[in-house]
């Protein structure tokens, strides 16, 4: 009898917080957090938190800099040109990356499985603080690509290339989190309108987080209505 009466809560508790994005595949919840794996270590490893991620990438970005400068005869004027650099592309690729990677739309089961794992779960339980950041492993794998493809390009003005790429993540990543977790703060309020209507009105918009540049610029900004009511961060 007690678990009928839990189940039936939660059924209720479920009820209320459908709040589907038109064109959205997910039922969103506003509670509780998806399982990815039926193992027990897997499923840990897909999950982080802002603290785990910036003590493995804050020294990476040190290193990389200091080892571009004091050994690979980096200016420092380059180096400060390149890290900017690198930070604006890394908003140019988040933008890509969300827009045409994580909303790939497919038939395919085994594509859709992956892509849910990427980022599907994230839009059905978009208040999930342990999955607002990429995890370690699959972090450090996609970094270790990323800096070999700028190696080949750029040379050793990759080691300040990518430190501002990486410092774009850890930014990006920041204010994803904040934006799930607390409310605007002055001067800030687009980037959580413009996140809070991709997640529960517009899916196939609004894809910048960090930045609505590359929105503006391929015309993906959220529609404004005057009576939009998004989710309150």
């Amino acid at each position: 009898m007690a678990t009928n009466t839990a189940d039936k809560k939660a059924h209720t508790t479920d009820r209320i917080e459908k709040k589907n994005a038109p064109d959205s595949p997910y039922v969103i919840k506003n509670r509780g957090q998806g399982r990815l794996f039926e193992n027990e270590n897997l499923e840990r490893l897909t999950k982080s938190s802002p603290a785990v991620i910036f003590s493995i990438y804050i020294p990476v970005i040190a290193g990389m800099l200091y080892y571009g400068i004091a050994y690979k005869d980096l200016s420092v004027t380059r180096a400060i040109i390149m890290f900017f650099s690198g930070m604006l592309f890394w908003s140019f690729f988040e933008y890509l990356m969300h827009r045409y990677i994580f909303h790939f739309i497919t038939e395919n089961p085994r594509l859709n499985k992956i892509i849910y794992k990427f980022h599907g779960v994230h839009h059905e339980y978009p208040r999930d603080k342990e999955r607002l950041f990429m995890p370690p492993v699959p972090s450090l794998l996609i970094a270790s690509i990323l800096f070999s493809l700028a190696y080949l390009t750029l040379g050793w003005q990759a080691l300040a290339f990518f430190p501002g790429f990486i410092f774009g993540y850890l930014l990006y990543g920041s204010i994803h989190y904040a934006i799930h977790a607390f409310p605007p703060p002055p001067g800030l309020k687009a980037l959580w309108r413009n996140h809070h209507l991709h997640h529960y009105k517009y899916p196939d918009r609004g894809f910048g987080v960090s930045s609505v540049i590359w929105d503006v610029i391929f015309g993906t900004v959220p529609k404004k209505e005057k009576k939009d009511k998004t989710e309150a961060a």
